[in-house]
């Protein structure tokens, strides 16, 4: 897996119209927000929405979480939504009911032109690929490589479920989120998600038992519909710091075995080979990554109260 992409582990869901979300986003701790122009916005409002997208994005990311936005799918919307998302204060946009990686071809040749004229990075604005329709499903790896800017793909758990006539349940979901898992990690992008369903917030310990396999499935993070939800993915996303302890301790005893001739080792009553090695360096690179992001994140958040 790449390590240039931001590993988020929790991104919660703002609806960019509603003023009072907006303003109380930056206090409920998650990595990223995802300031909402599709589902959560009105027809009616999606004008305003796209209006305040700038001062929205400033005010959700004051903590030194992200902005991130959701733009809409619809054809005689998606135009005035890019162009209204694409500034130097959104990090990604994420991309709902992709289909095809033609789709992501004609969006990115968009942002590219954008990215010229308002003088931003080339490359900078990262996207996130949400499928929603079982129509995807054979087209993964096609999508998952369509552009550099693919930086994750997630499982649009409700309407991949009408999609398929089925119900959101972690058995009806689970192998649809185990094919987009395995899309990402042979396109070396970010997998987020997991196998339920996201209107599942009041009932924490179901919640948590999501999350908990979604972690040992191999997902990094996912998005939320409400702040309940966010300390669960940071605790379970994150690495719990007994299993670093041990992965840094594992690989130090594979480097000197390894220094020996040795490609193989017993290690705490168990066999010790390369897959084993490659998984506590992946666990190990993500506690990095995770530490150095969002202790500084954690700390503002403490001096903000």
């Amino acid at each position: 897996m790449s390590g240039l992409f931001p590993i988020w582990r929790s991104m919660l869901f703002v609806p960019a119209h509603v003023d009072r979300f907006v303003d109380a986003a930056h206090t409920r701790g998650a990595d990223a927000y995802l300031l909402d122009l599709e589902d959560s916005v009105p027809l009616a409002q999606k004008i305003q929405a796209r209006a305040g997208l700038a001062s929205a994005a400033f005010r959700v990311s004051q903590s030194g979480a992200a902005a991130l936005v959701r733009i809409n799918a619809d054809d005689a919307l998606v135009s005035a939504d890019i162009d209204a998302a694409v500034l130097p204060g959104v990090r990604a946009l994420m991309v709902p009911k992709v289909e095809s990686a033609a789709q992501v071809h004609i969006l990115d040749a968009r942002i590219t032109s954008l990215e010229r004229r308002r003088g931003m990075a080339p490359g900078q604005m990262l996207l996130i690929a949400q499928i929603e329709h079982v129509n995807a499903l054979p087209k993964l790896d096609e999508i998952a490589t369509a552009s550099p800017r693919i930086m994750g793909m997630i499982l649009g758990s409700e309407d991949f479920s009408v999609s398929a006539g089925a119900e959101p349940t972690p058995e009806a979901l689970y192998d649809p989120n185990q094919l987009v898992l395995f899309a990402c990690r042979r396109a070396g992008i970010l997998p987020f998600g997991f196998p339920g369903s996201i209107s599942v917030f009041r009932d924490l310990d179901l919640f948590r038992d999501l999350i908990r396999r979604a972690r040992e499935m191999g997902f990094v993070g996912s998005y939320a519909i409400h702040p309940l939800q966010v300390s669960v993915m940071n605790e379970l996303f994150a690495s719990p710091a007994e299993d670093v302890r041990h992965a840094r301790e594992l690989l130090a005893a594979y480097d000197e075995a390894e220094a020996r001739g040795r490609g193989a080792l017993e290690f705490r009553g168990r066999m010790v080979d390369m897959p084993v090695v490659l998984r506590a360096r992946e666990l190990v690179r993500r506690a990095d990554a995770f530490r150095a992001t969002y202790s500084t994140l954690e700390h503002r958040l403490d001096d903000n109260g």
